[in-house]
């Protein structure tokens, strides 16, 4: 079913000259064909028709004789809508709530120094020889990306990797493919060679999210997840002036959970001294801590966290210049159809009364 336009008031039309043009045009036929008609001599007895006196009980028929006019009704009534279709309407700007299951969810990827150390897989990052934790984190942000996108998931995503400053890589999006290809692009061990900044700021990632997510006015909505990757080796407690509680408060307070991926090979919790502390400021974002020392403890974090992150998530969609052509042709086209069906398919409606 063709959803109905919105009102007539807010509709715009690009062939609006074209459509009077028609309309004037089938009106000065209509009288034309009057005229002519009527101007016409008629002549007894071959232009009139000679009927026998009807009986008066057959008159109970006269109560139907009405409906011999539906078809012409509903041709009459289909030229208003086909004038409409003609002028080629359209909806300047146009606004619709969509919900659909998903998260926003801000991906960020730590590209310091410190992630060319080794971590061994056997399944993943099996293209890299070096063994890298970097090429390890990113191979792992790339099986969660498809197992999103294998799923019933429309997440919008985000890409972000960081060192000691903070890079948007791919904002919020909707195409999962951009997001693979955008991952594809910074797993390139050359591009990895040219990362500017080789310190260690998580800080930094997490206010570039979080500023993300305000950019794009997602930060008081529902439904927004950050997932970070990282060796965990940051020590820093300030940054800017800021505490890491101060950073996170905005998260806090807008209920957006921070899951924290620590990806560090042969390092159980505890080993790392910053793994207290980062547990208990993840805790307070309603997030995870994820002490991740081998492979498999890396993938069961991927899948805990696809699983944790299922919900609906609400958009509001904006389009400019939206046809509505379909909606009145395809009124004109059904009482049009219809008008025809009536006259050829009842034979009372082609009688006289």
């Amino acid at each position: 079913m063709i959803p109905p336009p919105v009102s007539l008031a807010d509709l715009q039309f690009w062939q609006r000259d074209e459509a009077r043009l028609g309309l004037l045009l089938a009106v000065a036929l209509t009288a034309v064909l009057m005229a002519w008609r009527a101007l016409q001599t008629r002549r007894l007895g071959r232009d009139g028709i000679v009927l026998p006196a009807v009986l008066r009980g057959r008159h109970t028929s006269s109560y139907f004789s009405w409906m011999r006019h539906l078809p012409v009704a509903g041709f009459a009534l289909g030229i208003p809508f086909a004038m409409l279709a003609l002028a080629d309407p359209y909806s300047a700007l146009v606004s619709s709530d969509v919900t659909f299951p998903g998260r926003r969810i801000s991906l960020m990827i730590d590209a310091s120094t410190s992630m060319t150390t080794t971590f061994k897989t056997e399944t993943l990052n099996t293209l890299s020889k070096s063994g890298a934790a970097f090429f390890t984190t990113v191979a792992a942000a790339e099986r969660f990306v498809q197992l999103r996108q294998q799923g019933r998931y429309k997440d919008l995503m985000a890409l972000v990797e960081f060192g000691d400053q903070a890079y948007v890589i791919t904002p919020f999006t909707s195409d999962y493919d951009n997001i693979l290809l955008s991952i594809a692009l910074i797993k390139d061990p050359v591009e990895f060679s040219r990362f500017p900044n080789r310190g260690t700021v998580i800080a930094r990632a997490l206010e570039q999210s979080l500023a993300l997510f305000q950019a794009f006015d997602f930060l008081d909505a529902a439904g927004n997840v950050m997932v970070i990757f990282t060796d965990g080796e940051d020590t820093t407690a300030l940054t800017g002036g800021r505490r890491l509680d101060d950073i996170l408060e905005s998260a806090i307070v807008n209920r957006v959970p921070l899951y924290f991926v620590r990806t560090n090979y042969d390092k159980r919790f505890g080993d790392l001294i910053p793994d207290q502390a980062w547990m208990r400021a993840v805790a307070k974002t309603g997030g995870k801590f994820y002490a991740v020392g081998n492979e498999g403890d890396l993938l069961r974090a991927i899948e805990d966290i696809d699983r944790v992150s299922a919900g609906a998530i609400h958009i509001r969609h904006y389009t400019s210049q939206q046809p509505q052509f379909a909606f009145f042709a395809f009124v004109a086209a059904a009482l049009w159809t219809g008008a025809a069906a009536l006259k050829l398919m009842i034979p009372r409606l082609q009688q006289l009364p």
